[in-house]
């Protein structure tokens, strides 16, 4: 399975990169939706495989984790929004950075998913540590109102301009560039690093929540690739509208919340993941609608 798994995401990986992204340049919105459309159609397709070879409980355990890695996926955006903005990236080359910051999650994803499956597999209270982890992870995000517009404020970006030398109007593809007897830093590898460290952040948050919902390390793994996969189709699909979705940050604590409190119950409390499911669909698509039906958010670029 490993093998299989492996050889397709490479392949997956080698069609974008020299086959539909071969030359720099802005992604439009109809083609991110057929993106994003087609990233989750892949994932569904695992999700069968999964289902088949290896069972119900499996493919239900496959679907829950990657609904939860999608939906918190969303909160990693609204950085993205932030990163690019500072660093004036132009839309030909975000494609860039977030195909290459996807490489970076990928074995970072690896190191988390793995350290903690063998956490857990030899001391159980770890579980207790991730779920108290989670509800105040959720506490931090119900409090926090994000703002797109302001850039200052965002430490990724800040860091990444303090560590290295940079040089401005390098152009649209390179990362570094000679100039002047040494090499400097242009402001996509700037941008890459941000994206990179905001990964680093983000799955300190989501790797326990699929933690929670599954120990299996190829499931919580290949939900957490797939979901990675489909991030930058889903960046150009929803950067521009995702302030009209109000109360996504509240749907997103309230399923961190959920996760983090099954983890803390797991010993009293059975929640199989047929009902896992069914609550976190619940919560977000209730979040949608009430977004829907509410006001956008405003941001200090309005």
């Amino acid at each position: 399975m490993w093998l299989f798994f492996g050889a397709g995401i490479i392949g997956l990986l080698l069609i974008d990169l020299f086959v539909l992204h071969r030359k720099p340049r802005e992604i439009r919105l109809r083609e991110a939706l057929l993106a994003s459309g087609g990233w989750i159609g892949i994932a569904l397709l695992f999700n069968l495989w999964i289902y088949f070879s290896r069972g119900r409980g499996a493919g239900l355990d496959f679907l829950t984790a990657y609904l939860v890695e999608k939906s918190l996926s969303v909160d990693n955006i609204f950085l993205f929004v932030v990163i690019f903005r500072a660093f004036e990236i132009k839309p030909q080359s975000q494609h860039r950075v977030l195909f290459f910051g996807v490489l970076g999650a990928l074995v970072f994803r690896a190191l988390f998913v793995f350290g903690g499956v063998a956490l857990l597999a030899r001391f159980h209270f770890v579980e207790y540590i991730f779920g108290g982890f989670l509800i105040v992870v959720a506490g931090r995000m119900i409090v926090r109102k994000p703002d797109i517009g302001s850039s200052e404020a965002n430490w990724q970006v800040r860091a990444a301009r303090r560590w290295l030398p940079v040089t401005e109007g390098a152009g649209d593809a390179a990362m570094i560039v000679h100039r002047g007897g040494r090499w400097l830093a242009t402001p996509l590898l700037l941008a890459l690093i941000a994206v990179e460290l905001t990964d680093i952040i983000f799955a300190v948050d989501s790797v326990p929540a699929v933690l929670g919902i599954t120990q299996d390390a190829f499931i919580a793994y290949s939900s957490n690739v797939f979901a990675i996969l489909g991030l930058r189709a889903l960046y150009f699909a929803l950067a521009g509208v995702l302030p009209h979705f109000r109360y996504i940050h509240q749907a997103l604590a309230i399923v961190l919340a959920f996760v983090g409190m099954k983890m803390l119950l797991a010993d009293r409390i059975s929640i199989s993941n047929g009902i896992s499911l069914a609550v976190i669909c619940g919560i977000i698509g209730a979040a949608a609608i009430a977004s829907r039906l509410g006001r956008p958010v405003k941001t200090s670029g309005d």
